[in-house]
């Protein structure tokens, strides 16, 4: 059952089927699952794999837009991404690292104006800035 109310929803549903997980947004369907080594399926990808996708989409879409409208000869963009995450006493601090890699001819400064651009994504900015989860429980 959905309760999005909000103008960006997605809605994350699981049943008994052992941690396969259903993801919908905007009308798709996508699975999400564990591995096997964790008692999945492996039938999708992990909680951590859906997160460094959000970025990396994100990444990719913006500096293609921003190619495009330059008319760079940029001919493919590709970001592969790997989350750390460090625990202290004090605190926890996650890092996720981009590598960007831009097939095409490019100046040195146009593949510079790029890593500026990349840092520019809608979801780089919501990352890099306080991100505060509220929870309720329906009845």
């Amino acid at each position: 059952m959905e309760h999005c109310l909000g103008t960006s929803c997605t809605s994350v549903e699981i049943g008994k089927d052992l941690y396969r997980t259903e993801v919908k947004a905007g009308g798709h369907l996508v699975i999400a699952d564990e591995p096997i080594e964790t008692g999945g399926k492996n039938l999708g990808m992990n909680p951590n794999e859906f997160l460094l996708a959000s970025p990396g989409t994100c990444t990719v879409m913006t500096l293609r837009m921003y190619a495009d409208r330059k008319s760079w000869a940029v001919e493919k963009i590709c970001v592969d991404l790997t989350l750390d995450v460090v625990k202290s006493e004090q605190q926890q601090t996650s890092y996720i690292k981009r590598h960007i890699s831009i097939e095409g001819e490019l100046s040195v400064e146009q593949r510079q104006r790029m890593m500026e651009i990349a840092d520019q994504c809608p979801l780089h900015k919501i990352l890099s800035n306080p991100v505060v989860i509220s929870s309720n429980l329906l009845p």
